[in-house]
């Protein structure tokens, strides 16, 4: 077979060749990138044995905690430089607090949400910034292409979502103790995956960004 064409740069990538970096990072950093799926499979576990008005109280803070720690070790594989570690979490903690009130509906309004702000978690881990500078950074890093930004991350949910229920329903038996074992290893397995693309997403928003202020002759 020929050899496969070298990827596009970070400022031409389009979403499917995020998603498929992605995957090449997973399988390249196995190990390191399944232990990304710890957090979020604890944080399902919760929400399965937790009545509505606990979900309510302890998902947004507990999965703001949770899931930021995921993505800041996903931009520690992505970018193999060391990271700042409490700053970004913060910041993805405070970022997550609506989510769960944005997506009650419908998702796509979470999306946004996250396309626009999400990025200050990697901007906070690799940058010279302040925190509250780095809001206005991970802003402008959306808009040098937030349809780039909000379609990967939709590409991302909607592959990880469908194949973790995959996965989940090939898993599942009758009891609710394997219901529960079923739903953390499918969520342990297929979740990293979501993470190192946001990661990514982090580098081709930064080259796009650049580009727009780069003169052109």
């Amino acid at each position: 077979m020929p050899p496969l064409p070298p990827p596009l740069p970070p400022e031409e990538r389009t979403v499917g060749q995020v998603v498929a970096e992605s995957l090449r990072l997973y399988g390249r950093r196995f190990w390191p990138s399944l232990a990304l799926g710890v957090p979020p499979s604890i944080l399902n576990l919760v929400a399965r044995v937790l009545d509505d008005e606990l979900l309510f109280v302890v998902v947004p803070l507990l999965g703001g905690v949770l899931l930021s720690c995921s993505y800041l070790g996903a931009v520690a594989l992505a970018s193999e430089r060391e990271v700042r570690v409490g700053p970004p979490i913060a910041a993805g903690a405070l970022v997550f607090l609506p989510f769960p009130i944005l997506t009650a509906l419908f998702i796509l309004p979470g999306l946004i949400w996250l396309a626009a702000l999400g990025l200050v978690v990697p901007v906070l881990a690799l940058e010279r910034v302040r925190f509250l500078g780095a809001f206005r950074r991970a802003f402008a890093l959306a808009r040098a292409d937030f349809v780039h930004a909000l379609g990967t991350l939709a590409t991302l949910a909607i592959l990880v979502f469908i194949t973790q229920s995959g996965l989940f329903f090939v898993l599942r038996g009758t009891s609710d103790q394997t219901l529960a074992i079923a739903s953390f290893l499918a969520s342990l397995v297929v979740s990293p995956l979501l993470f190192l693309g946001a990661a990514l997403l982090y580098f081709d928003q930064e080259a796009r960004d650049n580009a727009r202020h780069v003169p052109r002759r």
